[in-house]
C-alpha cells in the first residue's frame, strides 16, 4: 500500500525517532496478520500453507548464501563482540524469573536446548550454522568427552572459532567452512544442533534428507527456529519488505508446524514453543549494547566501510533490531515465536 511504502522509506532514510518508528512497525505489523489471516477462512489458509510447501520441495536447500554473509556472518567480528553477550550468542536468549542479565539469558537458553537435545558427555556433536560458535564452545566446555564439529559458510567466523577454541584449550572442536548445499561430512554424529539456521533454508526435505544421511542409527536432530504460530511465507525482495531486501534475502519465515510437512526422513519425537517475547528482549539487550557503544561501532564500520558509510550502517542495523524486537513482541510474544523440535533417525519402539 501506499502508506505502507512511505513507511518504509522513511524507515530507510532513518529520519524517524525510535518512537514513531515503533509506532509504524506495530502499525504495518498488525496489517501483515490480517492480510495472511485470509479473513479467517481455514480452507484458504490451509491451501496457501499446501501451496508454500510444494514450492519449498522444488526449490534448492538454500540460496542467496553469499547474500546472507555479506547481510550478517561477514560483518566484523569486532561488531557482534560489542552488541551480543559475552558467549556472542546470535540467537534468542531465554529470559526466565530469575535471569538478570544477558549472559544469565545466554546460559538458561544453552542449558535448555542441550537438555531437550539431550547432549551427553562422550557424544559426536555436529554444530550446523554454527556462527561463532557459542553452543559449540558450551558443549566443549560442560562437556569436555564429546567431540564438536562447528559448520558455517563463513570464513571470519571458522577464524574466530580455531582462535578461540585454541586460547580456551578446545581440542576437541573443529571448524569448518561450507556451504550447507554441498556439505557432506566424513563420520556421522550422535546429534545435530541447529540454532536459528532453517529459517535461511527453503528445500526442508532434502535438507533433512541429507541430516538423516549424517546422523548415527539412534542419532537425534535438534533445531531451534524463528516462526510464526501459524502462518508460513517466504522473505521477499518487495520495496515494502525492506527485511527481505536488507536483512534477510532467501530467508524463510516457517511457521510452527512447518516442519511437519518434512519427515520422510526424520520423526518428530518432540516440539515446544517459547514465547517470542524472548528474542524481543534479546533483541533490546543488543540494541542496548549498541547504543552504549556506539562511538565504537561507527570506528568499527568506519574500517571496514569507510566513514561516510559507517552511520549509515549504525542506524540499519539499529532498524534491524528495532524491527524485530517490535515484531516478536506483537501480541505479548504469541504470533512470532521460537519452536524448538527433536526430530528422530528412526521412530522409538
Amino acid at each position: 500500500t501506499l502508506l505502507s511504502s512511505i513507511f518504509v522509506y522513511l524507515l530507510e532514510s532513518h529520519v524517524l525517532p525510535d518512537f514513531i518508528l515503533r509506532m509504524g512497525l506495530r502499525m504495518l505489523t498488525k496489517r501483515w496478520v490480517r492480510q495472511l489471516d485470509c479473513g479467517g477462512d481455514i480452507e484458504k489458509k490451509q491451501f496457501y500453507k499446501n501451496k508454500f510447501v510444494e514450492k519449498l520441495r522444488t526449490s534448492p536447500i538454500a540460496i542467496e548464501t553469499e547474500k546472507a554473509n555479506e547481510q550478517h556472518y561477514e560483518v566484523p567480528t569486532k561488531f557482534f563482540q560489542t552488541i551480543l553477550g559475552k558467549r556472542l550468542k546470535y540467537s534468542s536468549c531465554l529470559y526466565t524469573d530469575s535471569t538478570k542479565t544477558l549472559e544469565e539469558a545466554e546460559d538458561a537458553m544453552f542449558q535448555l536446548v542441550c537438555e531437550r537435545a539431550n547432549i551427553q558427555n562422550g557424544q559426536e556433536i555436529l554444530d550446523l550454522g554454527c556462527g561463532w560458535g557459542s553452543m559449540s564452545m558450551w558443549i566443549c566446555e560442560f562437556y569436555p568427552d564429546c567431540r564438536v564439529t562447528a559448520v558455517s559458510n563463513s570464513k571470519t567466523q571458522k577464524e574466530f572459532i580455531e582462535a578461540e577454541a585454541k586460547k580456551r584449550g578446545f581440542k576437541n572442536l573443529k571448524a569448518i567452512t561450507c556451504d550447507v548445499n554441498f556439505f557432506k561430512p566424513s563420520s556421522k554424529f550422535d546429534r545435530i544442533v541447529s540454532n536459528e539456521m532453517f529459517e535461511h533454508m527453503k528445500n526442508y526435505e532434502l535438507l533433512m534428507r541429507n541430516v538423516a544421511s549424517w546422523l548415527k542409527d539412534e542419532g537425534l536432530l535438534f533445531v531451534q527456529i524463528l516462526c510464526h504460530k501459524e502462518y508460513a511465507y517466504s522473505m521477499t525482495k518487495t520495496q515494502e519488505n525492506w527485511m527481505g531486501r536488507s536483512f534477510f534475502s532467501g530467508g524463510t519465515i516457517p511457521s510452527s508446524d512447518l516442519l511437519f510437512y518434512f519427515q520422510s526422513d526424520l520423526t518428530l519425537r518432540s516440539h515446544w514453543k517459547i514465547n517470542g517475547t524472548n528474542y524481543s528482549k534479546t533483541l533490546e539487550d543488543w540494541l542496548r549494547k549498541l547504543d552504549q557503544n556506539k562511538s565504537q561501532v561507527l570506528e568499527i564500520f568506519a574500517e571496514t566501510y569507510g566513514k561516510k558509510e559507517a552511520s549509515a550502517r549504525v542506524n540499519e542495523w539499529r532498524n534491524f533490531l528495532i524491527y524485530c524486537s517490535e515484531c516478536f513482541a506483537y501480541n505479548n510474544g504469541n504470533d512470532w515465536i521460537l519452536s524448538h523440535y527433536a526430530f528422530y533417525k528412526k521412530r522409538p519402539a
